[in-house]
């Protein structure tokens, strides 16, 4: 029988680099793999590109009100077209053998948590879903089976590096971060700083939200929260370096002394072509990019991380220490705070004391960590209320 995949958040950046990998399967293979569904949130016109490249069954915009756009661009295509939360959920639950999920934010988590009930290899690009909802995430995984492999290039390298068994002799592991656009600048300097400039990461070809993350650090801070669930074994043991290359994006430090390190060209491609390799039955799936050649490199640099310099480091540590809801106020505030910013309403160096504040406040609402997608839901939504709030009042 074909291989079913689906793509979710096609039109993104790393949703792009999986339709370019997948046409290239489904082209040289059209026997072997049928695309489900692909989905994309506003880019009406790429998706119906997608779409009809790929042979989708279905193709669905996020944005409800694009759905005529989305009908007529898919006219005589056999393709059919859906649109809004509900066909998001719907495409989410046709049975897939693979499915990835790259919708940014929050708003991943209802169609990510319907593909883990129905089990499957689910490729996550997406941090939100952990971080927010990682507990209701990891056990609606385990009740049906479902295999999940992370697209994040530093926890992809983890799950390649590290064997659950070989828990007992890790001693540390350790995430780099490039440090983002603005690193060795100067405090005075940070305050002027454009959305412009933030979003122009030196190293990877990413969306708005995920490269202002990268400049204030906050991603390294959610890739710890996500750490937590994906290598419980290990979840005391992580560490994040600064390594402005991008080419080493993990290291495991095991007991006799010896460390792994795992390195790569800053291509999601890579990641993508490893998390692909379920779907291919364990074979190995080409990465089409350019290889990485150390030579060339020349010199690989680290250095700390410290949370005095980065404090969003700071806030995550803050909510490791915490088994609650915190982590989904974290990431409630978080996106308020970068859209706040994005919107030219507040300044770069205010985002992290943002949320910050919405962690000093809203501690009373996280007594729990959410247990339904009702729950997640509800208390993401309290932290963007207080995230509102506190923006108002000058925080």
């Amino acid at each position: 029988m074909p291989k079913r995949v689906s793509i979710f958040g096609a039109t993104g950046s790393v949703g792009r680099s999986t339709v370019e990998l997948v046409g290239g399967l489904v082209g040289a293979r059209a026997e072997a793999f049928v695309v489900e569904a692909v989905t994309g949130g506003r880019n009406v016109a790429l998706l119906c590109e997608q779409a009809k490249r790929l042979r989708a069954k279905v193709a669905v915009i996020e944005d409800a009100s694009l759905y005529g756009e989305l009908r007529d661009g898919l006219a005589g295509s056999g393709i059919e077209a859906a649109a809004g939360g509900s066909a998001l959920r719907e495409a989410a639950s046709r049975p897939a053998e693979w499915s990835m999920f790259a919708i940014v934010g929050m708003a991943c988590l209802a169609p990510a948590l319907e593909a883990v009930a129905r089990g499957g290899c689910i490729a996550m690009a997406n941090k939100e879903c952990l971080v927010a909802a990682g507990k209701l995430f990891m056990e609606a995984a385990r009740a049906s089976g479902a295999v999940l492999l992370p697209v994040d290039s530093e926890h992809n390298a983890i799950f390649q590096l590290f064997e659950p068994a070989r828990a007992g002799e890790v001693e540390e592991v350790v995430l780099t971060a490039s440090g983002g656009p603005f690193l060795g600048w100067e405090k005075a300097a940070l305050r002027e700083v454009t959305p412009e400039q933030a979003a122009r990461h030196p190293n990877w070809s990413m969306g708005a939200k995920i490269s202002i993350d990268s400049a204030t650090l906050m991603n390294k801070g959610l890739e710890l929260v996500e750490a937590r669930w994906l290598f419980a074994e290990v979840r005391d043991k992580f560490r994040v370096v600064i390594h402005p290359q991008s080419i080493v994006h993990a290291l495991v430090g095991w007991r006799d002394g010896s460390v792994s390190a795992y390195l790569s060209a800053p291509d999601m491609r890579v990641p993508i072509a490893h998390a692909l390799s379920c779907v291919e039955g364990g074979g190995a799936v080409p990465f089409v990019g350019e290889r990485l050649d150390v030579a060339a490199v020349g010199r690989l640099d680290f250095a700390e991380a410290g949370e005095g310099e980065y404090p969003a480091l700071g806030l995550a540590r803050r909510v490791l220490e915490r088994d609650d809801g915190a982590a989904t106020l974290l990431n409630a505030a978080n996106e308020e705070a970068v859209a706040a910013f994005l919107g030219g309403r507040i300044g770069f160096l205010d985002i992290v004391p943002l949320v910050a504040s919405v962690l000093d406040v809203g501690v009373a609402e996280a007594s729990g960590s959410p247990g339904t997608l009702d729950e997640a839901l509800f208390l993401d939504g309290v932290g963007r209320q207080l995230a509102r709030e506190r923006f108002a009042g000058g925080f």
